[in-house]
């Protein structure tokens, strides 16, 4: 049954380097005793939760729970919700479907905007360190990575409704059959149609969204091929979403259009590629004052892209890991054509040799070293190391342990906001912004058990040249643009068991940052310096018999302290789920859900105000 969920939190490792991104989703191959294990990123759900409270169901859902990713949303994560990863900021993190990372060029506050269903995809896999490296694509500090999920015939009705006047409603389908007389071939085809509105959970915080997707599919016995088309239209509100402090009631209208073709195979032993091509357009709206609407803010962006990633085995021992990715954007805008440039092309080129030497049956050593080249035509070029050397124990009955070491770096060139030429107004940007560097120092243990799992990282990371968003008290500017060098040191901890009808997992993290602003005027930081110094979550999902489910995911932390942040630095919050399923109703779900039932005033983005409590209710039908 769908709500049986002895498998989501089977296991859990940290992101390592060195397999192909499109390994998960290849065709399976025999398990060997000493090979290097093919999916050491994590491929379950890792929240209690899939669902949201507040609309329709979105890929970046209930990351704001997902230990590995901290969410910081303006009115609710499927509004505006930023990614950052080990303490980085938004636009360090990309974003990446099947082969290829869906850049947003004007600021990484749209990189979110996916309008595929969720059933599309796999769960993420987040890369960062020496993985993120290798399949990162100007995004320094981490990725967020979809592989496209294998279509199974099947569908799904869903209508919900809450308090503030929330109503949602969802419509998915898709079909298989065999590819003519081929035994070997299918085809299948899936569609989607979703719908939210509400006043909001404040007062200026509603939304209005729709979302139609559609793909089709064909599938080999080593292959698969997606051919995909999407369109996301949302309107919402928020005080002060990002004119902080100000006191302004703002509104946002974004459209979003994506194409995209993606191809998977494997081949001989244990060879995979992936190739990627994509068409993104995206519209944005942006209004300080609602009452006075105008089209001061208002852009355009048009992305194009192919990507391609694999590994290529020469023998049992030695491979290669290769990425490729070549980006061209163009904006128009309202507010930015000021600018040095309104287009920029962008290549990076990774190739990371690995080998693989035999202790004994049980034990072996991985060796990794290369380097990835980054260049645009607007920005100098750069060439970054990649190492990495792990010792993997098979302890049979699918028990493991590995250890790893790694360094290396990474650089991008940040979007259009920042290097604008307007240097004045709400947003003061700077065209002279450098290219960002960032090197990554790392040492990890992962212990795999049949019934539990544990996982953890210390890292040291310095980051040259990153673009912070700050606060001036004599500036007239909401925010300016600069550059910041800044030491981090983190600690990553997280530890997964599954009984016969209760999962949990929890985790902690620990921050520390040195920062220096070369000189410049600085009052606050909006987001490099936003982070939790302690952070903890724990999910759990309880099946008491076949006819309940409860879930809950908790989170608390210790933000770090800034002077434009109202309230406190200090966190607890809950997502509380339970879902029916009527044994007369063999595949109806009635759910209830309630978000952040504590009512925090605590602000996710400093000067913002955070999202109050929701509570939804709703039915669930399958076939």
């Amino acid at each position: 049954m769908t709500h049986k969920t002895s498998s989501l939190l089977a296991s859990l490792a940290l992101t390592i380097s060195g397999t192909a991104s499109a390994q998960d989703n290849a065709k399976a191959q025999p398990e060997k005793p000493l090979e290097e294990l093919p999916a050491l990123t994590v491929q379950e759900q890792k929240t209690a939760n899939a669902r949201p409270v507040t609309t329709y169901e979105n890929p970046i859902s209930n990351l704001d729970f997902d230990p590995r990713v901290d969410m910081q949303s303006r009115n609710m994560a499927e509004a505006q919700g930023d990614l950052s990863i080990r303490g980085g900021i938004f636009e360090n993190t990309g974003i990446q479907v099947g082969g290829a990372t869906l850049m947003d060029p004007q600021t990484g506050h749209y990189s979110t905007e996916l309008p595929i269903a969720p059933e599309m995809l796999s769960e993420p896999r987040i890369h960062t360190g020496a993985d993120n490296a290798l399949r990162g694509f100007n995004s320094s500090v981490g990725t967020i990575s979809y592989g496209w999920s294998k279509i199974i015939e099947q569908g799904s009705a869903t209508l919900g409704a809450g308090d503030h006047n929330l109503n949602f409603q969802r419509l998915h389908n898709s079909w298989t059959s065999p590819y003519g007389d081929s035994e070997d071939w299918t085809w299948g085809t899936e569609l989607e149609t979703s719908r939210s509105e509400s006043d909001g959970t404040i007062p200026f915080g509603d939304h209005d969204f729709d979302r139609v997707t559609g793909r089709v599919q064909l599938v080999g016995p080593n292959s698969q091929t997606d051919l995909f088309a999407g369109y996301q239209s949302k309107f919402f509100g928020w005080p002060e979403l990002y004119a902080a402090p100000y006191g302004s009631n703002e509104t946002e209208n974004v459209k979003t259009r994506l194409f995209a073709l993606n191809h998977l195979q494997s081949y001989g032993d244990r060879s995979t590629l992936e190739a990627t091509a994509y068409h993104r357009r995206h519209d944005d709206h942006y209004v300080f004052n609602r009452s006075s609407p105008n089209k001061n803010f208002v852009h355009e962006t048009k992305v194009s892209s192919v990507g391609l990633s694999g590994l290529h085995a020469i023998d049992d021992q030695l491979a290669i890991n290769y990425t490729m990715q070549i980006t061209e954007d163009e904006i128009e805008s309202t507010a930015l054509e000021q600018g040095n440039f309104t287009s920029r092309t962008y290549y990076k080129l990774s190739v990371l040799p690995e080998y693989r030497k035999d202790l004994n049956n049980r034990q072996s050593i991985t060796f990794k070293g290369g380097a990835s080249f980054d260049d645009s035509n607007r920005d100098g070029s750069k060439v970054s190391p990649i190492a990495e050397i792990s010792r993997l124990t098979d302890e049979g009955q699918g028990n493991w342990t590995r250890t790893y070491l790694s360094y290396a770096q990474t650089t991008q060139v940040v979007g259009y906001t920042a290097i604008g030429g307007r240097t004045t107004g709400l947003f003061a940007s700077n065209p002279d912004l450098a290219r960002e560097i960032s090197k990554n120092l790392e040492f990890g243990y992962q212990l795999k058990r049949k019934d539990w799992s544990l996982d953890g990282a210390i890292f040291y990371r310095w980051d040259d040249n990153l673009v912070d968003w700050t606060y001036d008290s004599n500036s007239t500017s909401a925010r300016s643009a600069k550059n910041v060098d800044i030491e981090t040191y983190g600690i990553e901890i997280i530890a997964i068991r599954h009984w016969d009808n209760f999962d949990a997992i929890a985790s902690y993290s620990y921050l520390r940052k040195d920062e220096d602003y070369n000189k410049a005027s600085v009052d606050a930081s909006f987001y490099a310096l936003n982070f939790p110094e302690h952070r903890l979550t724990l999910g759990l999902i309880y099946n008491p018999n076949d006819l309940f489910q409860i879930r809950v995911d908790n989170e608390w932390r210790e933000q770090h302290e800034n002077l434009l942040r109202e309230g406190p630095d200090q966190l607890t919050y809950s997502h509380l789920a339970a879902s029916y399923y009527p044994a007369q109703i063999e595949d109806l779900e009635v759910f209830v859900a309630f978000d952040k039932p504590w009512d925090e005033d605590f602000q996710d983005i400093p000067g913002t105000p955070g999202r109050g409590d929701q509570f939804s209710l709703g039915a669930t039908y399958r076939w």
